[in-house]
């Protein structure tokens, strides 16, 4: 059934035949609004060197085109998923030649350096102006990463505040076990559902221990919390434990899961 849907998904959304001799950057568009797709293909097609090769409506689809389809770059909306920066390692997975613009409803601290650690090559805005996505678009497709000028910003105090921290006079604290596998769980990219799910608790416990965690040792957020912890060797990474019903992973594994999709959270 599912493959059924996928075909016609296929034939509706107007996927290409791969001649694998056509140029340009490819470009699958994943949005829910119509209208918003409808706009992109306009902005694009009056581009030489850009092509709209395929579109989706759905997280199904989208995840349904990767590794069957050729693109260049997905421009895909958050909103598609309840996790989109699990959707955007997931779909690296399965395309790995594929780069990923996330295009947010608003702008959103916590999403934009989630994404942008699971392996995004950039996070923008609906209200972008056509100019700025083409020159995205660009640059992304040579490799690049682009962000507006407050993604920039935010990247770049998440890395100043937790150098700070780290150089700065701060006492040395202990974990305790509990804090430590829910921290291991948080360097690996779980959201906290998740890690409720691996430690076998709550998500809102999962939560007060984040709480607990973040002024025990001075961090802001996630990202800076797994940055911090495994630069200074604080917790085990490899003490992640299984998700039920799976045997535990060979440490090679588990580190790959996340430093392999785009770095730390």
């Amino acid at each position: 059934m599912a493959s059924a849907g996928l075909k016609l998904a296929e034939e509706q959304m107007g996927f290409p035949p791969q001649s694998g001799e056509e140029s340009g950057i490819r470009v699958l568009l994943a949005d829910q609004q119509a209208i918003f797709r409808a706009g992109l293909r306009k902005i694009f097609a009056v581009e030489d060197d850009i092509r709209v090769v395929g579109q989706a409506e759905s997280l199904e689809q989208t995840m349904g085109s990767a590794g069957k389809f050729t693109v260049d770059i997905v421009i895909f909306e958050s909103a598609l998923s309840p996790e989109p920066a699990e959707a955007v390692t997931e779909f690296l997975r399965k395309a790995r030649e594929s780069r990923v613009i996330v295009v947010t409803e608003q702008p959103d601290q916590e999403l934009t350096l989630e994404c942008l650690r699971r392996g995004a090559h950039a996070v923008i805005s609906r209200e972008i102006e056509p100019d700025q996505l083409v020159e995205c678009v660009r640059k992304v497709a040579s490799g690049e990463a682009w962000l507006d000028q407050q993604g920039t910003n935010w990247v770049l105090n998440a890395f100043r505040n937790n150098a700070t921290r780290q150089n700065g006079s701060r006492p040395k604290v202990q974990l305790t076990p509990k804090e430590s596998v829910i921290v291991a769980c948080v360097t690996q990219g779980m959201k906290n559902k998740e890690i409720a799910n691996r430690v076998g608790t709550t998500e809102q416990v999962v939560k007060n221990y984040l709480r607990k965690v973040y002024d025990k040792l001075g961090v802001a957020d996630r990202l800076e919390l797994a940055l911090f912890c495994l630069h200074n060797r604080i917790v085990d990474v490899n003490s992640v434990p299984p998700a039920p019903g799976q045997s535990a992973q060979h440490p090679e594994q588990a580190n790959g899961a996340a430093v392999g999709s785009g770095g730390l959270s």
